[in-house]
């Protein structure tokens, strides 16, 4: 018995993805549809990002709807495969090849934003993804040590008769910082517009090729540089990292409330609790909420944006930031693990903003 791909389309409108509320055919997902005589069926599902977490629920979906809509006794393959979408808009005239801006900010100090940027950025890479890095905390730049690059020089080029600076690969990644041009012994004395100037040249700079995720590394806060992203660059979403006692709460909310104002509304992804707890070696499964129990998760709750996750507070994280080599490098470790889970709901969220949401766009800040 011979099916026609029309046969295998009609049943496949009947798989609804769960975070777009569409059906895969309609989201132009499925492709390379074959079928023989010896009721063998074969096709390719797009995904929107490598990091998708619903990969093996998508697929078991499809092969029961052919059952059940086609033959009971179909032989079904389900070829996965992703693309990154994209919402920037196509006439920028640099970073033409990137097409997620994620922004990593915290509205304080202290709360491993650093960290969390670092290790996003190379469990997003991890996943499939081409991914860069730009260490955005121009008075603190601290990825130049987590990526053991202290006395890395990016080599500079000519394209089209501009200077450029190639980032620097690493672990996957692209990376570019301002500690790379400045002693790392020597406090960067600038004023505002000094600093807002000095984080524009690592965009429009950068020779960055290809990239699905660009991660930026804001500083803590909400001031200059911040402005200075959003008015440069069209940024795809926001994550807010906090810790779960109030104090650092409170700032965190501050954070989101600048991202969700109305002169610049840039789409918040979602928030990210780290040290959200603390595991001793010696009893694996004993948690001690130091800082406070779901801090992070009641707040995403209240002002309605995601939880992402909880990063727990291990000694092997600062340890191997200090080395120069973040932990999600390592896959034995089980909090690389957590930053895995945490990047695939960033993606999630990543395409759930491309498809529900307008293109992002420059924003135009009046003082």
């Amino acid at each position: 018995m011979t099916y026609s791909k029309e046969q295998v389309l009609n049943a496949l409108k009947n798989v609804i993805d769960p975070d777009l509320k569409k059906d895969l055919v309609s989201l132009n997902m499925i492709s390379d549809i074959n079928v023989d005589e010896n009721k063998n069926i074969s096709f390719t599902v797009t995904l929107t990002t490598p990091a998708c977490p619903l990969k093996e629920s998508i697929k078991k979906a499809c092969i029961e709807a052919v059952h059940e809509f086609v033959d009971k006794d179909a032989n079904v393959t389900v070829n996965m495969s992703s693309k990154v979408t994209s919402k920037r808009p196509q006439e920028e005239e640099f970073l033409k090849g990137v097409k997620n801006i994620i922004a990593v900010a915290s509205g304080k100090g202290g709360v491993g934003k650093s960290t969390i940027a670092a290790n996003l950025a190379i469990a997003l890479s991890n996943l499939g993804s081409k991914v860069g890095l730009i260490d955005a905390d121009i008075y603190g730049p601290s990825i130049p040590v987590m990526f053991g690059l202290e006395n890395a020089h990016p080599e500079i080029i000519e394209i089209n008769e501009k200077p450029k600076m190639v980032p620097i690969e690493k672990y996957g990644i692209k990376v570019l910082s301002i500690g790379f041009f400045v002693d790392p012994n020597q406090a960067l004395v600038w004023r505002g517009p000094m600093a807002s100037s000095a984080l524009t040249q690592l965009f429009r700079d950068g020779d960055w090729g290809e990239l699905d995720y660009l991660v930026i590394d804001l500083p803590p806060g909400t001031g200059d540089i911040h402005l200075t992203l959003v008015q440069t660059v069209p940024v795809t979403g926001v994550v807010i990292v906090s810790t779960p006692q109030k104090v650092a709460l409170a700032d965190a909310r501050k954070g989101v409330s600048m991202f969700q104002e109305q002169a610049i509304k840039v789409p918040v992804l979602g928030l990210i609790e780290n040290m959200s707890y603390f595991t001793p070696e010696e009893l694996p499964n004993n948690k001690y909420y130091i800082f406070g129990k779901d801090g992070c998760k009641n707040l995403a709750e209240e002002i309605n944006v995601p939880f992402l996750g909880p990063i727990p507070l291990v000694q092997g994280i600062r340890e191997s930031g200090d080395a120069g080599r973040p932990i999600a490098t390592d896959p034995k470790s089980p909090v690389t693990l957590a930053f895995i889970e945490i990047a695939q709901k960033v993606a999630q969220q990543v395409a759930i903003r491309n498809e529900t949401m307008q293109p992002t766009k420059i924003v135009e800040v009046n003082h």
